[in-house]
């Protein structure tokens, strides 16, 4: 999807048409959760600091995400993939791979087959615009690692199709920037070599490539060419559920922090019981001042979704690292569950809490989170 929740925000108020809007936390800490496409104008990007992103564009607007709505759109989205195929891998809320070799012959030439697929992208999109009033970019390619790059290409409302033929063609004048997952700080490295384009990459010497990318090198260069085995994986089980909150201002007074830990456990258990898993592990990440980051966990047993139980754990694991670290400032708290399994067999004493937490979200889901809050949760 295109700029998703910016879009979605610009849908839903039509006085943002045409505006530079971006969605994301408005606090002196925030961070550029999506950015519409007039705002990139400016250079504002995802996960900029919205301090910065406001000195390059002063006059934008400024909209609190609204993750439910967001949701909301995904699934009909979501929906309409699901007309096409049940190959479907969700990668996030506004992207997804699509599996379509089955709606075509065992052996339909790769030319059909390629114009084939186009025609259901470009029928994927006509529906995503008549159901939501909103744009995709989709790539078509025969295999995964090439589909995401072409789905880049023609950003917004773009449909790139790379046929077998075409891979080295289309990849080869690419930057090395374009390749998924190399990071921007490998880029760089890359870079310094000389190494500019991936058509470099793929055919760069094991000397110059080996000193960044060691035993991973000849995947690096396939993966530079366009070769990718890796199938569309439907259904993929969660690994982990999780909460975390960039606090407005560094906090050191354990009541306060404890309250936030406890708010966060709250909402990553809630989380947790809208997939009806449950949890063998408790994890509480902790971030100081000066961005340092620490982690801790602790296995629970047996597996829960009781947010007593994980805010528990959660406070004994944050106990002990403040009594390791006396008066830190933190910036940033989280709760992470993981071990992650079906709720089928929980605590004997579970029952009432389960009845009480079923309750509190079914609150939450009709009125907000806001609607009622937990007394631990209360600075």
């Amino acid at each position: 999807m295109d700029a998703f929740y910016a879009s979605v925000e610009q849908r839903d108020a039509p006085e943002l048409a045409g505006q530079p809007v971006i969605v994301g936390g408005t606090s002196g800490r925030g961070v550029v959760a999506a950015a519409s496409y007039e705002v990139r104008r400016y250079g504002v990007r995802s996960a900029m600091p919205m301090r910065r992103a406001l000195e390059l564009c002063p006059h934008a607007v400024c909209v609190r995400p609204r993750m439910q709505r967001y949701a909301d759109v995904s699934r009909e989205v979501f929906g309409i993939f699901h007309e096409v195929t049940p190959l479907i891998e969700g990668l996030s809320l506004d992207e997804a791979f699509l599996d379509v070799t089955a709606s075509f012959p065992a052996d339909c030439p790769p030319a059909a087959l390629s114009a084939g697929a186009a025609r259901i992208a470009a029928s994927i999109k006509a529906r995503i615009r008549e159901v939501t009033a909103l744009s995709a970019s989709v790539g078509v390619a025969p295999n995964k690692l090439v589909a995401k790059i072409a789905s880049d290409l023609d950003k917004p409302d773009g449909l790139t199709v790379v046929a077998p033929d075409r891979i080295h063609e289309v990849l080869d004048p690419l930057s090395v920037r374009r390749l998924p997952g190399l990071g921007k700080k490998t880029g760089e490295r890359v870079e310094a070599l000389g190494v500019r384009t991936l058509g470099e990459l793929r055919s760069a010497p094991d000397r110059l490539l080996w000193p960044i990318f060691g035993r991973y090198t000849a995947r690096v260069r396939e993966r530079a060419g366009g070769i990718d085995e890796r199938a569309v994986e439907a259904e993929r089980p969660d690994r982990s559920i999780s909460a975390e909150d960039t606090f407005e201002r560094d906090i050191a007074d354990p009541a306060t922090l404890n309250a936030e830990l406890a708010r966060l456990a709250d909402l990553a258990c809630a989380r947790l019981r809208s997939k009806s898993l449950a949890a063998g592990c408790v994890a509480v990440k902790i971030r100081r001042h000066d961005f340092t980051t620490f982690t801790r966990q602790r296995a629970v047993a047996p597996p829960t979704q009781d947010r007593r139980t994980v805010a528990a754990v959660a406070r004994e694991l944050l106990s002990r690292w403040l009594a390791d670290h006396p008066g830190t400032k933190l910036r940033l708290l989280g709760v992470a569950l993981s071990e992650l399994g079906p709720a089928t067999q929980l605590g004997l004493f579970q029952g009432p809490r389960r009845e009480l937490d079923a309750a509190v979200d079914e609150i939450h889901g009709r009125f907000g989170r806001h609607a009622l809050r937990r007394a631990s949760s209360i600075k």
